[in-house]
């Protein structure tokens, strides 16, 4: 019988956290998010916003340097997430999956009911994460998107 050897990884995936993020992360999430294409674009005014209150929460993903972040509100039981951006450069290691993971567990834990979200309705990457993330398509909205005008496809995870 032959002894099997443990595989080595030879380029192992560098330990990535998820973490709450702080107004010293806004110059980050912005420089990701203008990098990202297909990511909503935000002003700087509106990402420090985020931080101005109660009822916002922002994520991020980090490794070295921020690889990625989200955004999300919450009104009553009710969550929105307005915002999730990747870097192209991580794209498939589920840098989006935990995000989404952390924002549930802190909704589920805040008793949340229901977390909504629009998505282009081209962006069948990001539809098909939410749908495995287990959120259900509730809705279209049509001509919501601008440059170019396009419907949004409205999902909601149900607690």
């Amino acid at each position: 019988m032959r002894k099997s050897s443990p595989s080595q990884d030879p380029d192992p995936e560098p330990m990535v956290s998820i973490r709450i993020a702080s107004r010293s992360d806004v110059t980050a999430m912005l420089a990701l998010e203008r990098a990202v294409e297909t990511a909503a674009h935000w002003s700087e005014a509106q990402y420090q916003q985020v931080f101005s209150g109660p009822g916002r929460l922002a994520l991020v993903a980090e490794s070295d340097a921020i690889e990625g972040f989200l955004v999300a509100r919450q009104i009553g039981a009710e969550w929105e997430l307005e915002n999730i951006v990747v870097s192209s450069d991580v794209r498939h290691q589920r840098r989006a999956t935990r995000l989404i993971t952390e924002l549930l567990d802190r909704a589920r834990a805040e008793h949340a009911e229901a977390i909504f979200l629009e998505v282009r309705e081209s962006n069948r990457p990001a539809r098909a994460l939410y749908e495995k993330c287990g959120f259900r398509q509730v809705g279209l909205r049509k001509g919501y998107y601008r440059s170019p005008e396009e419907n949004a496809v409205a999902y909601k995870y149900k607690f």
